[in-house]
């Protein structure tokens, strides 16, 4: 015999509010409309752009204006893309995403299913890039080096080492630039292996992730001055101009050209900002 129904009936109620409140809770993550910390972002040739996630964590998919969710990772620790970093597309079209949680880089299908491609060999994956072969290469904060990655999975090996890097893309020769926390912050690298300064001392406060268009002009993201950066493929002109700056910019950091466009991730604003070749704003997700 229960002598106290009214306890037994409380619990029952609170138990079924907790449990509603935790489905609730579920169905956000799931169904979230809003970026949470979106980090990078890359456009394909049939116009989709994906969106890393930090926090969401996972990858999000714009296609005709319409914005869903293409992977939802787990909260978990260890678990694939719970810490996604960085974005970019193999030679085939194929989403590459960069997660320090699992030290992994991972080949994405259509499907939204991700394959691991080294085995847990990267440490923390900031920037990567492909060459004309389609090896991949990542930026590695955790060991200050460039891996190399080949182009269908396997072991890394080393490119170079003792830079930070942030930011890296390939130029139509195939020299890698890339945007580093060193004494020098703009950087070619040869596939050679010889590293050349194309822009000497450190002028931008903290620089992110680093774009090129098809004129070889390069763009810097710094998250301090709320500035994205164009610095001219005129190598005598190595001073870098403003191309977009002011309160529109919370913190950039993920960047990529498209098609005459420059799309910019900024976690602190939430949001994907697209930018023209002016340095205009066209459009943004979401457009409140």
């Amino acid at each position: 015999m229960n002598y106290f129904p009214e306890r037994v009936a409380i619990g029952k109620s609170l138990s079924g509010f907790l449990l509603g409140a935790v489905l609730l809770l579920s169905s956000k993550t799931i169904t979230a409309e809003e970026f949470q910390y979106p980090l990078a972002v890359v456009v394909d040739k049939q116009e989709t752009i994906f969106v890393a996630d930090l926090k969401l964590p996972g990858i999000w998919k714009i296609s005709e204006g319409k914005k869903e969710i293409f992977f939802q990772a787990s909260k978990k620790f260890r678990t694939p893309l719970n810490a996604v970093r960085c974005l970019a597309l193999d030679n085939d079209g194929n989403l590459l995403a960069g997660d320090s949680s699992t030290r992994e880089v991972y080949r994405i299908s259509a499907q939204g299913k991700p394959t691991p491609l080294t085995k847990g060999k990267v440490g923390i994956a900031m920037a990567m890039a492909v060459n004309s072969k389609g090896e991949i290469y990542v930026a590695d904060l955790e060991t200050r080096s460039i891996l190399i990655i080949p182009s269908q999975g396997g072991s890394p090996e080393v490119f170079v080492t003792g830079l930070p890097v942030r930011g890296m893309g390939f130029d139509q020769q195939d020299n890698l630039l890339v945007a580093a926390h060193s004494k020098n912050q703009l950087l070619r690298i040869t596939p050679e292996k010889k590293i050349e300064v194309l822009i000497s001392g450190r002028p931008f406060q903290f620089s992110h992730h680093l774009t090129i268009d098809a004129d070889g002009n390069r763009y810097i993201a710094d998250g301090y001055a709320k500035t994205i950066w164009k610095v001219s493929s005129n190598e005598k002109e190595t001073k870098p101009i403003e191309f977009i700056a002011g309160d529109i910019l919370k913190n950039p950091v993920g960047l990529t050209w498209h098609k005459n466009l420059l799309y910019v991730a900024d976690p602190k604003a939430k949001a994907i900002f697209i930018i023209d070749q002016t340095g205009k704003l066209k459009s943004k997700f979401p457009e409140k």
